[in-house]
Protein backbone atom coordinates (compact mmCIF):
# COMPACT_ATOMS: atom_id res chain seq x y z
CA UNK A 1 0.00 0.00 0.00
CA UNK A 2 1.49 3.66 -0.93
CA UNK A 3 2.16 6.03 1.93
CA UNK A 4 0.12 8.38 1.29
CA UNK A 5 -2.99 6.20 0.87
CA UNK A 6 -2.49 3.95 3.83
CA UNK A 7 -2.25 7.70 6.15
CA UNK A 8 -5.81 7.78 4.62
CA UNK A 9 -6.73 5.09 5.74
CA UNK A 10 -5.32 4.79 9.27
CA UNK A 11 -7.41 7.85 10.01
CA UNK A 12 -10.52 6.69 7.89
CA UNK A 13 -10.24 3.80 10.63
CA UNK A 14 -10.69 5.73 13.40
CA UNK A 15 -14.54 6.45 12.12
CA UNK A 16 -15.09 2.96 10.16
CA UNK A 17 -14.30 0.39 11.97
CA UNK A 18 -13.23 -3.30 10.75
CA UNK A 19 -14.02 -2.35 7.16
CA UNK A 20 -10.03 -1.86 6.13
CA UNK A 21 -10.89 -3.97 3.25
CA UNK A 22 -13.76 -2.27 1.85
CA UNK A 23 -12.13 1.67 2.72
CA UNK A 24 -9.36 0.61 0.09
CA UNK A 25 -11.76 -0.45 -2.96
CA UNK A 26 -13.29 2.97 -2.20
CA UNK A 27 -10.17 4.48 -2.52
CA UNK A 28 -9.35 2.82 -5.39
CA UNK A 29 -12.07 3.35 -7.47
CA UNK A 30 -11.35 7.45 -5.92
CA UNK A 31 -7.42 6.92 -7.68
CA UNK A 32 -9.13 5.24 -10.64
CA UNK A 33 -10.99 8.77 -10.95
CA UNK A 34 -14.79 6.99 -10.66
CA UNK A 35 -17.87 7.43 -8.90
CA UNK A 36 -18.87 4.81 -6.19
CA UNK A 37 -22.32 3.50 -5.67
CA UNK A 38 -22.91 2.39 -1.92
CA UNK A 39 -25.82 -0.06 -1.63
CA UNK A 40 -26.43 -1.81 1.98
CA UNK A 41 -28.79 -1.59 4.50
CA UNK A 42 -29.04 1.52 6.64
CA UNK A 43 -27.06 2.35 9.72
CA UNK A 44 -23.99 0.71 8.40
CA UNK A 45 -21.91 3.39 8.00
CA UNK A 46 -22.30 4.59 4.01
CA UNK A 47 -22.41 8.55 4.83
CA UNK A 48 -19.55 8.14 7.79
CA UNK A 49 -17.25 6.40 5.36
CA UNK A 50 -18.31 9.88 3.34
CA UNK A 51 -17.27 12.34 5.67
CA UNK A 52 -14.34 10.65 6.74
CA UNK A 53 -13.03 10.62 3.46
CA UNK A 54 -13.53 14.57 3.18
CA UNK A 55 -11.52 15.48 6.50
CA UNK A 56 -8.93 12.75 5.37
CA UNK A 57 -8.63 14.22 1.98
CA UNK A 58 -9.32 17.97 2.90
CA UNK A 59 -11.88 18.01 -0.20
CA UNK A 60 -15.12 20.44 -1.35
CA UNK A 61 -17.69 18.62 0.27
CA UNK A 62 -21.34 18.44 -0.67
CA UNK A 63 -24.14 17.05 0.22
CA UNK A 64 -27.65 16.40 -1.17
CA UNK A 65 -30.35 14.26 0.61
CA UNK A 66 -32.49 12.91 -2.12
CA UNK A 67 -36.01 13.53 -1.73
CA UNK A 68 -38.88 13.19 -4.61
CA UNK A 69 -38.59 17.24 -4.10
CA UNK A 70 -35.18 17.87 -5.06
CA UNK A 71 -35.08 19.44 -9.01
CA UNK A 72 -32.79 19.18 -10.95
CA UNK A 73 -31.89 22.76 -11.28
CA UNK A 74 -31.16 21.81 -7.44
CA UNK A 75 -27.84 20.09 -8.59
CA UNK A 76 -26.76 22.06 -12.07
CA UNK A 77 -28.33 25.76 -11.09
CA UNK A 78 -30.32 27.84 -13.34
CA UNK A 79 -30.39 31.27 -14.84
CA UNK A 80 -32.43 33.76 -13.43
CA UNK A 81 -32.69 37.23 -15.42
CA UNK A 82 -30.77 39.98 -14.37
CA UNK A 83 -32.84 43.86 -14.37
CA UNK A 84 -29.31 45.56 -14.04
CA UNK A 85 -27.70 44.36 -16.90
CA UNK A 86 -30.68 42.90 -18.95
CA UNK A 87 -28.91 39.28 -19.23
CA UNK A 88 -29.58 36.14 -18.15
CA UNK A 89 -27.26 34.92 -14.99
CA UNK A 90 -26.46 31.98 -13.97
CA UNK A 91 -26.67 30.48 -10.34
CA UNK A 92 -24.40 27.87 -9.73
CA UNK A 93 -25.97 24.47 -7.87
CA UNK A 94 -24.82 21.70 -5.82
CA UNK A 95 -22.63 20.38 -8.04
CA UNK A 96 -20.68 23.60 -8.41
CA UNK A 97 -17.29 23.88 -6.21
CA UNK A 98 -17.58 19.99 -4.72
CA UNK A 99 -14.61 17.93 -4.91
CA UNK A 100 -16.13 15.09 -3.07
CA UNK A 101 -20.75 15.07 -3.92
CA UNK A 102 -22.72 12.55 -1.33
CA UNK A 103 -25.89 11.84 -2.93
CA UNK A 104 -27.91 10.80 0.21
CA UNK A 105 -30.71 7.76 -0.66
CA UNK A 106 -30.17 8.59 -4.61
CA UNK A 107 -32.73 6.03 -5.07
CA UNK A 108 -35.86 8.50 -3.31
CA UNK A 109 -34.76 11.00 -6.23
CA UNK A 110 -37.11 11.65 -9.19
CA UNK A 111 -35.75 10.10 -12.54
CA UNK A 112 -35.38 13.64 -14.23
CA UNK A 113 -33.39 14.47 -11.24
CA UNK A 114 -31.34 11.30 -10.96
CA UNK A 115 -30.43 12.10 -14.79
CA UNK A 116 -29.32 14.87 -13.67
CA UNK A 117 -26.16 13.64 -12.53
CA UNK A 118 -25.53 11.84 -16.01
CA UNK A 119 -23.08 14.87 -17.48
CA UNK A 120 -21.53 15.90 -14.62
CA UNK A 121 -20.23 12.39 -13.66
CA UNK A 122 -19.48 12.04 -17.44
CA UNK A 123 -18.29 14.72 -18.40
CA UNK A 124 -17.24 16.83 -15.33
CA UNK A 125 -19.19 19.44 -16.43
CA UNK A 126 -23.01 20.67 -16.50
CA UNK A 127 -24.91 22.52 -19.10
CA UNK A 128 -27.32 25.15 -18.48
CA UNK A 129 -29.20 26.88 -21.15
CA UNK A 130 -26.54 25.88 -23.94
CA UNK A 131 -23.39 26.93 -21.84
CA UNK A 132 -21.16 24.46 -20.20
CA UNK A 133 -19.77 24.77 -16.87
CA UNK A 134 -16.75 23.27 -15.75
CA UNK A 135 -16.74 21.37 -12.12
CA UNK A 136 -13.68 21.11 -9.93
CA UNK A 137 -11.06 18.82 -9.99
CA UNK A 138 -11.17 15.83 -8.70
CA UNK A 139 -15.15 15.65 -8.65
CA UNK A 140 -16.59 12.03 -7.07
CA UNK A 141 -19.80 11.16 -6.34
CA UNK A 142 -20.91 8.93 -3.78
CA UNK A 143 -24.29 7.93 -3.99
CA UNK A 144 -25.96 5.70 -1.79
CA UNK A 145 -29.03 3.47 -1.74
CA UNK A 146 -31.22 1.53 0.91
CA UNK A 147 -31.55 -2.48 -0.65
CA UNK A 148 -34.51 -2.29 1.95
CA UNK A 149 -38.24 -0.04 2.37
CA UNK A 150 -38.61 -0.15 -1.41
CA UNK A 151 -41.99 2.54 -1.24
CA UNK A 152 -41.10 5.79 -2.78
CA UNK A 153 -38.22 4.75 -4.27
CA UNK A 154 -36.74 4.91 -7.95
CA UNK A 155 -34.71 2.17 -9.59
CA UNK A 156 -31.61 3.95 -11.26
CA UNK A 157 -32.02 3.35 -15.05
CA UNK A 158 -29.31 0.94 -16.29
CA UNK A 159 -27.48 4.20 -18.23
CA UNK A 160 -26.72 5.77 -14.90
CA UNK A 161 -25.77 2.54 -13.08
CA UNK A 162 -23.68 2.17 -15.59
CA UNK A 163 -22.13 5.10 -14.90
CA UNK A 164 -20.87 4.11 -11.49
CA UNK A 165 -17.01 2.78 -11.79
CA UNK A 166 -18.05 0.35 -8.80
CA UNK A 167 -21.00 -0.68 -6.65
CA UNK A 168 -19.68 -1.77 -3.19
CA UNK A 169 -21.56 -2.67 0.54
CA UNK A 170 -20.00 -1.97 3.68
CA UNK A 171 -22.40 -4.98 6.07
CA UNK A 172 -22.51 -5.33 9.46
CA UNK A 173 -19.58 -4.96 11.37
CA UNK A 174 -18.30 -8.14 13.47
CA UNK A 175 -18.85 -8.32 17.70
CA UNK A 176 -15.01 -6.82 18.12
CA UNK A 177 -15.75 -3.70 15.44
CA UNK A 178 -18.96 -2.62 16.76
CA UNK A 179 -17.56 -2.88 20.75
CA UNK A 180 -14.67 -0.65 19.69
CA UNK A 181 -17.38 1.94 18.06
CA UNK A 182 -19.52 2.13 20.87
CA UNK A 183 -16.66 2.53 23.29
CA UNK A 184 -15.55 5.80 21.02
CA UNK A 185 -18.48 7.19 20.46
CA UNK A 186 -19.17 7.59 24.62
CA UNK A 187 -18.04 11.15 24.90
CA UNK A 188 -16.60 12.08 21.59
CA UNK A 189 -17.22 12.21 17.85
CA UNK A 190 -14.70 10.27 16.29
CA UNK A 191 -14.59 12.28 13.00
CA UNK A 192 -13.71 15.30 15.25
CA UNK A 193 -10.09 13.13 15.36
CA UNK A 194 -10.09 12.38 11.74
CA UNK A 195 -6.65 14.52 10.63
CA UNK A 196 -5.98 16.18 7.02
CA UNK A 197 -3.34 13.73 5.51
CA UNK A 198 -3.60 13.89 2.03
CA UNK A 199 -3.76 17.71 0.20
CA UNK A 200 -6.09 17.88 -3.02
CA UNK A 201 -3.14 19.04 -5.42
CA UNK A 202 -1.43 15.52 -3.94
CA UNK A 203 -4.84 13.74 -4.67
CA UNK A 204 -4.62 14.87 -7.88
CA UNK A 205 -1.20 13.62 -8.64
CA UNK A 206 -1.72 10.20 -7.24
CA UNK A 207 -4.72 10.03 -10.03
CA UNK A 208 -1.75 10.77 -12.48
CA UNK A 209 0.41 8.31 -11.11
CA UNK A 210 -2.76 5.73 -11.46
CA UNK A 211 -2.63 6.58 -15.43
CA UNK A 212 0.68 5.79 -16.21
CA UNK A 213 0.72 2.55 -15.40
CA UNK A 214 0.94 -0.25 -17.88
CA UNK A 215 -1.74 -2.27 -19.30
CA UNK A 216 0.20 -4.86 -22.01
CA UNK A 217 -2.11 -6.24 -24.28
CA UNK A 218 -2.66 -9.67 -22.65
CA UNK A 219 -4.18 -8.13 -19.70
CA UNK A 220 -6.77 -6.08 -22.48
CA UNK A 221 -6.90 -9.53 -24.36
CA UNK A 222 -7.73 -10.95 -20.74
CA UNK A 223 -10.66 -8.31 -19.93
CA UNK A 224 -11.97 -8.25 -23.30
CA UNK A 225 -12.46 -11.56 -23.67
CA UNK A 226 -14.26 -11.51 -20.03
CA UNK A 227 -16.61 -8.70 -21.37
CA UNK A 228 -17.30 -11.00 -24.44
CA UNK A 229 -18.10 -14.21 -22.20
CA UNK A 230 -20.66 -11.93 -20.45
CA UNK A 231 -22.38 -11.17 -23.58
CA UNK A 232 -22.12 -14.48 -24.78
CA UNK A 233 -23.22 -16.00 -21.76
CA UNK A 234 -26.28 -18.33 -20.91
CA UNK A 235 -28.23 -16.58 -17.99
CA UNK A 236 -26.99 -13.37 -19.47
CA UNK A 237 -29.57 -10.85 -20.80
CA UNK A 238 -27.11 -7.68 -20.96
CA UNK A 239 -23.40 -8.16 -20.37
CA UNK A 240 -20.77 -5.87 -20.05
CA UNK A 241 -20.72 -2.84 -21.85
CA UNK A 242 -17.56 -1.47 -23.36
CA UNK A 243 -17.47 1.48 -20.92
CA UNK A 244 -17.58 -1.40 -18.02
CA UNK A 245 -14.02 -3.17 -19.90
CA UNK A 246 -12.79 0.72 -19.89
CA UNK A 247 -13.94 0.56 -16.76
CA UNK A 248 -12.67 -2.41 -15.49
CA UNK A 249 -8.78 -1.50 -17.17
CA UNK A 250 -8.80 1.58 -15.24
CA UNK A 251 -9.52 -0.10 -11.49
CA UNK A 252 -7.29 -2.60 -12.02
CA UNK A 253 -4.52 0.18 -12.67
CA UNK A 254 -5.05 1.91 -9.69
CA UNK A 255 -5.23 -1.57 -7.87
CA UNK A 256 -1.64 -2.47 -9.19
CA UNK A 257 -0.56 1.22 -8.33
CA UNK A 258 -1.64 0.73 -5.23
CA UNK A 259 0.06 -2.61 -4.38
CA UNK A 260 3.17 -0.49 -5.64
CA UNK A 261 3.84 -1.67 -9.20
CA UNK A 262 3.78 0.05 -12.46
CA UNK A 263 1.93 -2.52 -14.43
CA UNK A 264 -1.34 -4.82 -14.57
CA UNK A 265 -1.23 -8.15 -13.74
CA UNK A 266 -4.08 -10.80 -14.26
CA UNK A 267 -4.33 -10.94 -10.51
CA UNK A 268 -5.33 -7.16 -10.29
CA UNK A 269 -8.20 -8.10 -12.81
CA UNK A 270 -9.13 -10.78 -11.31
CA UNK A 271 -9.43 -8.54 -7.24
CA UNK A 272 -11.59 -5.88 -9.07
CA UNK A 273 -13.89 -7.89 -11.31
CA UNK A 274 -17.00 -8.16 -9.49
CA UNK A 275 -17.02 -4.48 -8.13
CA UNK A 276 -16.36 -3.60 -11.45
CA UNK A 277 -19.02 -5.17 -13.30
CA UNK A 278 -21.71 -6.76 -10.96
CA UNK A 279 -24.40 -3.95 -11.70
CA UNK A 280 -23.53 -4.03 -15.25
CA UNK A 281 -24.75 -7.46 -16.06
CA UNK A 282 -29.11 -8.11 -16.18
CA UNK A 283 -29.44 -11.44 -16.10
CA UNK A 284 -32.73 -13.60 -18.36
CA UNK A 285 -35.95 -13.55 -15.73
CA UNK A 286 -35.99 -17.20 -16.24
CA UNK A 287 -32.70 -18.26 -14.80
CA UNK A 288 -31.83 -19.37 -11.46
CA UNK A 289 -27.99 -18.32 -11.05
CA UNK A 290 -26.99 -14.89 -9.13
CA UNK A 291 -24.72 -12.18 -10.82
CA UNK A 292 -22.28 -13.21 -8.18
CA UNK A 293 -22.50 -16.53 -9.72
CA UNK A 294 -22.62 -16.26 -13.44
CA UNK A 295 -19.29 -13.72 -12.70
CA UNK A 296 -17.73 -16.47 -10.57
CA UNK A 297 -18.29 -18.41 -13.14
CA UNK A 298 -16.58 -16.26 -15.68
CA UNK A 299 -13.38 -15.58 -13.97
CA UNK A 300 -13.15 -19.87 -13.68
CA UNK A 301 -13.79 -20.66 -17.57
CA UNK A 302 -11.89 -17.49 -19.23
CA UNK A 303 -7.96 -18.38 -18.78
CA UNK A 304 -5.93 -15.46 -17.58
CA UNK A 305 -2.20 -14.28 -18.72
CA UNK A 306 -0.81 -15.46 -15.65
CA UNK A 307 -2.19 -18.81 -16.13
CA UNK A 308 -1.47 -19.13 -19.80
CA UNK A 309 2.37 -18.08 -18.66
CA UNK A 310 2.09 -20.99 -15.73
CA UNK A 311 0.89 -23.74 -18.62
CA UNK A 312 3.32 -22.45 -21.79
CA UNK A 313 6.39 -22.64 -19.08
CA UNK A 314 4.95 -26.18 -17.86
CA UNK A 315 4.76 -26.85 -21.77
CA UNK A 316 7.90 -26.33 -22.46
CA UNK A 317 9.56 -28.37 -19.68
Amino acid sequence: MRPQIEKVITEIEKVIVGKRRETEKVLTAILAQGHILLDDVPGVGKTTLALSLKCAMGLDYRRVQFTPDVLPSDLVGFSVYDKASGDFVYRPGILNGANLLLGDEINRASSKTQSALLEAMEEQNVTVDGVSHPLKEPFIVIATQNSVGAVGTQLLPYAQMDRFLVRLTLGYPDYEAQMQMLRSRQNSNPLDTVNQVLTRDELLACQRAVRLVTSKDAILDYITRLTFASRAHEAVEVGISPRGALFLDRTARAHAWLDGRDYVTGADVREVFKDVCAHRVLLKPQTDKTVDEVLGELLANVDSPDRRSLLSSIGKK
